[in-house]
C-alpha cells in the first residue's frame, strides 16, 4: 500500500495526501496504528521532498487520520475493546464489529477533508530531523535474474513501472560490456542496470522491479534468503579499516557483508568499478553494504564501522498475499459472528507463525506487559466504580449540574468531557471511568444505553490536541519536528468537528 501511495505522490500530491489519509484511516480500523505510522513516515518524508510538498504539512494530518480510523470498529483501538467489554459486563448488549462504523465513517469523512485541505495550511513549516541529514546518493547496480518478469521486455516498460525518478545511466551485459539505455532495448537475464539514487529509493526500486543489488552468492557466510538487509555505514578514525584499501578487506569472509557503493566528499564510486576496489578508506567515507541481520548486528556491536541508518529488511513479498488473506479471515469471522474476536485473533497469530509469515520470537515480543497491565487495571477500576456505587454517585452529580438540559445536550457534554480528559490522562482510563458513569446517567434518565456508551467511546478517542494524548502523536512529533502548539492549532478544530458531527448523528439516530 505504501509503495502504491508513493507512486501516487509523484503524480498528484494534493490528491495523494487525501488518499494517504484515507488509507491510514481504513488500515487503522483493523490494525494497531503504531506500525502504520512507522511505515508511512519515511514514505511520506521522501514523497514530500520529491513533490516539493512541506513534510510538516503531511505527517501530523496522517497521524491524526489513523486515530480517526481506529474509532470505527471494536478492534480499532484498545479503548474500543475496553468500552465494549465493560458495557457488556454491566449487562448491555455487546457491540458487534461494525455496529458503530457508519457514524464514524460519516463524521470521519468530514475530519479527513479538514486534515487534507485545511490542516496543511495551518501548520508552519518545520524542519524535520531527517532534513538535517545529507541525502547521500549512491551509484549501484540492479541485477535482473532469469525469472525476472521484465526479461524479454523493453527497457521503457521497466522504467515506466519504476516511476519517473528512475534513471538508468548504463546497462552492463556480460563481462565488461556496457550498453546505452535506449528505450527499445530488450532486457536479458543477467542484465545489470546502473542507477544512482538514495538508499531508500534503491530499496524501493529493488522491491518494485524484483531485482537485487548484488549477485547471488552461495558462498557468503550467514547469507539466507529473506534475511538480507541494507545499511549505510561510516568509517571512523578509531576503526581498524581507516586508511586500508577497500579491495584488500575480506568483507564476505570476515564480516559477511558485500559493499555495493561508496560515497565521500569527492562523490560516488560506482559499484564493481576498479576505483571502488582500489580506494583507500578515510574517516567519514560512507559505504552502502548488504548482509544478513546477524552480521549487521555484529557490526554494530563491534565498533568497526558506524551504522548510520536503521537497517531495513528486504521485503518477503511472496508471503504478503498469504498474510493479507489470514488478516481478512481474522476480521471476517468475528464480523459475521462465527468466532469471538479473542479466539479469531489467537488462531490468526498461530496461522501466521505456521505459514512462516511471522516467527515465534517476534510474536512474543509484540506482547507488552505494560499494555496488558494497563488494560487489566482499567477493567478493575471500572468494576470498583460500579460495586462501590461511585459511578452512580458521579452520575447523580453530573445530572444535578446539568439539571433541565435536553438529552442531546447531556450526550454532547459527556462526549466533550471525555475528549478533554483523554488529552490529559490515559484514554483507556478515561474510557473505563466514563463507561459506567454513562450507563448510570442513561438509566437515571430512562434513555437507551447505547448512545451514551458510544459518546464515551468516541470522546475517549478524540486524542488530537496534545502530543502526550496518544503514543503515535509523540512519534509524529519527533519525526516531524513539531511543537506542542502545532497539535493544539490543528487538534482543537478537528476535535470540535468530530464532536459536533458525532453528537448530531447519535442524537438523530437515537431520537434524543
Amino acid at each position: 500500500v505504501a509503495r502504491r501511495l508513493g507512486w501516487f505522490w509523484r503524480k498528484a500530491p494534493s490528491l495523494a495526501l487525501l488518499a494517504t489519509l484515507l488509507a491510514g484511516a481504513v488500515l487503522s480500523a483493523f490494525m494497531n496504528n503504531t506500525p502504520i505510522v512507522v511505515l508511512m513516515l519515511p514514505m511520506l518524508i521522501g514523497a514530500a521532498a520529491r513533490s516539493k510538498f512541506p513534510a510538516s504539512g503531511v505527517l501530523l494530518p496522517m497521524g491524526l487520520a489513523t486515530l480517526i480510523g481506529g474509532m470505527g470498529t471494536t478492534i480499532g483501538t484498545s479503548t474500543n475493546l475496553l468500552v465494549v467489554s465493560v458495557a457488556a459486563d454491566m449487562g448491555m448488549r455487546r457491540f458487534d464489529m461494525f455496529d458503530f462504523l457508519l457514524p464514524v465513517a460519516m463524521a470521519g469523512s468530514i475530519g479527513l477533508l479538514y486534515l487534507g485541505l485545511a490542516a496543511p495550511r495551518m501548520i508552519p513549516d518545520r524542519l524535520t530531523p531527517m532534513d538535517d541529514v545529507s541525502r547521500r546518493v549512491f551509484e549501484a547496480q540492479l541485477a535482473l535474474g532469469e525469472n525476472n518478469r521484465f526479461v524479454g521486455k523493453r527497457l521503457a516498460e521497466l522504467m515506466y513501472k519504476a516511476g519517473p525518478e528512475f534513471q538508468v545511466s548504463r546497462i552492463m551485459r556480460g563481462d565488461g560490456c556496457y550498453l546505452s539505455p535506449l528505450p527499445d532495448l530488450a532486457i536479458k537475464a543477467g542484465d545489470r542496470l546502473m542507477v544512482s539514487d538514495t538508499v531508500p529509493q534503491l530499496r524501493e526500486y529493488q522491491a518494485i522491479l524484483g531485482a537485487t543489488l548484488v549477485e547471488d552468492r552461495d558462498d557468503a557466510p550467514g547469507r539466507k534468503e529473506g534475511e538480507l538487509q541494507l545499511a549505510e555505514v561510516a568509517v571512523t578514525l578509531g576503526s581498524r579499516l581507516h586508511k586500508r584499501v577497500l579491495g584488500d578487506i575480506p568483507w564476505s569472509e570476515q564480516y559477511g557483508l558485500q559493499v555495493l557503493a561508496l560515497h565521500n566528499a569527492a562523490g560516488v564510486l560506482e559499484f564493481g568499478s576498479d576505483g571502488l576496489q582500489h580506494h583507500r578508506l578515510q574517516a567519514s567515507d560512507v559505504l552502502l553494504v548488504q548482509g544478513s541481520r546477524e552480521d549487521i548486528r555484529w557490526l554494530k556491536r563491534s565498533g568497526e564501522l558506524l551504522v548510520l541508518d536503521g537497517t531495513t529488511n528486504l521485503p518477503r513479498t511472496r508471503k504478503a498475499p498469504l498474510a493479507l488473506f489470514i488478516m481478512v479471515l481474522i476480521v471476517a469471522f468475528p464480523a459475521f459472528g462465527l468466532l469471538p474476536i479473542e479466539v479469531s485473533s489467537l488462531v490468526g497469530v498461530m496461522a501466521m507463525i505456521a505459514c512462516g509469515c511471522l516467527n515465534w520470537r517476534t510474536a512474543t515480543r509484540a506482547l507488552s506487559v505494560q499494555v496488558v497491565m494497563i488494560i487489566v487495571a482499567s477493567l478493575a477500576l471500572g468494576s470498583a466504580l460500579m460495586k462501590t456505587g461511585g459511578a452512580d454517585w458521579l452520575a447523580q452529580l453530573y445530572l444535578a449540574v446539568a439539571h433541565g438540559a435536553p438529552p442531546w445536550m447531556m450526550l454532547a457534554s459527556l462526549m466533550l468531557l471525555m475528549a478533554v480528559v483523554t488529552n490529559i490522562i490515559s484514554n483507556n482510563a478515561a474510557a473505563v471511568i466514563g463507561t459506567p458513569i454513562a450507563i448510570s446517567i442513561a438509566m437515571e434518565m430512562g434513555l437507551p444505553l447505547e448512545p451514551f456508551v458510544l459518546a464515551v467511546m468516541f470522546g475517549a478517542n478524540l486524542s488530537f490536541v496534545t502530543p502526550m494524548a496518544y503514543k503515535t502523536n509523540l512519534l509524529v512529533m519527533n519525526a516531524g519536528g513539531y511543537r506542542f502548539a502545532d497539535f493544539v492549532r490543528v487538534g482543537i478544530p478537528l476535535t470540535l468537528i468530530m464532536w459536533a458531527a458525532l453528537t448530531l448523528i447519535l442524537a438523530v439516530a437515537y431520537r434524543l
